[in-house]
């Protein structure tokens, strides 16, 4: 019996539902095909915060609200941002991509401005257990003196710019490579803040869905690295496309970045299509697998590459002659992680190496062929 060692992500020490992924593996994944230069454009910016709050007002900033329902900073964090601000200590720099509309997205400074925006326009919270500022605890921005208020509008920040014929897979690349705060955001949280509104609410509707909840045994829901819209639009991705598709792009993460980009195009009629889909791909995977869906055994986290398997497999054929079957999808997925050491090695080290995704949805159709039969 071959079995790979099983880790669970943790995020400010709490269990996160998922395993840890080992996506490319050591010296497993070609070589990424190099980025031109010529195509990487940013340009730095210098702005006063009242000049960023009235951009977020008119809506020239998006600041992607909905990211905001996944990790929020605490009171404590809030309070010594503008009590720093208030003490004219120069903030980290800011990282925006720039939309053909001239409007920005926010990748990389999403809660900083959040805070600087809710404290002074949306009168969202007081200062609490400042560090030398004590006089102001208790604090909100309209209590504050005309001088202090004067120096929170002028505060300076420094924004770099990504122009936006920047091709979205170098953008990415980019924010990928300067990620590296105190809490450096998952791929499909950068993902998230550089997609666009239809894209989103697509992710969102699907994984806002009972079925996945129940599926999912509840690990992702409103998931805190964004891990459930992850594996929603893994499956997206490879409902929609071919491996041949996924070997034509340099790596797993620019390949859904190409499936985002292209979410954001399609109708409203092809979007419901999707969460059917997706809908009864759930459905299905409880009713076979029961508490064993999408994890090597009960006891463990989900498995992202083992989701990419079932969630497409199984909605490939007739619902009731898989359900029909299960018995047998159930005993052929408990062998093929027994015995069959490509399999286990294709979920779990280098998934996403073309060769192993190729073999492991493979491997699965071929187990439900069989149980078929």
């Amino acid at each position: 019996m071959f079995e790979a060692e099983i880790k669970q992500e943790y995020v400010d020490n709490e269990a996160t539902g998922v395993e840890v992924e080992d996506v490319e593996g050591d010296g497993v994944l070609e070589e990424k095909k190099p980025w031109d230069p010529d195509k990487i454009r940013i340009h730095p910016k210098t702005f006063s915060l009242r000049q960023i709050m009235d951009m977020i007002d008119d809506h020239d900033i998006d600041l992607a609200p909905d990211f905001q329902r996944y990790y929020v900073w605490k009171e404590r964090q809030k309070s010594s941002l503008i009590e720093s601000i208030l003490l004219g200590i120069p903030m980290p720099s800011f990282y925006f991509t720039e939309e053909p509309d001239a409007r920005m997205r926010v990748v990389d400074g999403v809660q900083r401005l959040t805070t600087i925006h809710g404290f002074a326009r949306e009168q969202a919270f007081k200062l609490r257990r400042l560090e030398y500022l004590n006089e102001l605890d208790d604090k909100s921005f309209d209590d504050l003196s005309a001088p202090l208020k004067r120096r929170y509008h002028n505060t300076q920040i420094l924004a770099h710019v990504i122009d936006p014929q920047t091709p979205p897979a170098v953008k990415f690349d980019v924010f990928k490579r300067i990620n590296t705060g105190g809490a450096p955001l998952s791929a499909q949280e950068i993902r998230h803040c550089m997609s666009g509104p239809r894209a989103r609410a697509l992710l969102r509707r699907c994984t806002d869905l009972d079925s996945f909840h129940e599926a999912t045994r509840g690990s992702l829901k409103k998931h805190i690295r964004m891990a459930d819209q992850e594996v929603a639009l893994r499956h997206i991705a490879f409902s929609r496309h071919t491996i041949d598709v996924y070997r034509s792009h340099p790596s797993f993460d620019a390949f859904l970045s190409f499936v985002t980009e292209a979410l954001e195009k399609i109708d409203e009629r092809e979007r419901d299509v999707i969460v059917h889909r997706f809908d009864q791909a759930m459905t299905l995977a409880r009713q076979v697998f029961g508490d064993l869906a999408f994890r090597k055994r009960e006891d463990t986290p989900l498995n992202r590459a083992l989701f990419d398997v079932w969630s497409v497999v199984l909605v490939e054929q007739d619902p009731s002659a898989v359900v029909g079957a299960k018995n047998r999808i159930v005993a052929g997925a408990r062998t093929a992680l027994d015995d069959d050491a490509d399999f286990v090695r294709a979920v779990s080290q280098a998934t996403g190496d073309p060769a192993r995704v190729a073999y492991r949805f493979m491997k699965g159709r071929q187990i439900v062929a069989e149980a078929l039969r």
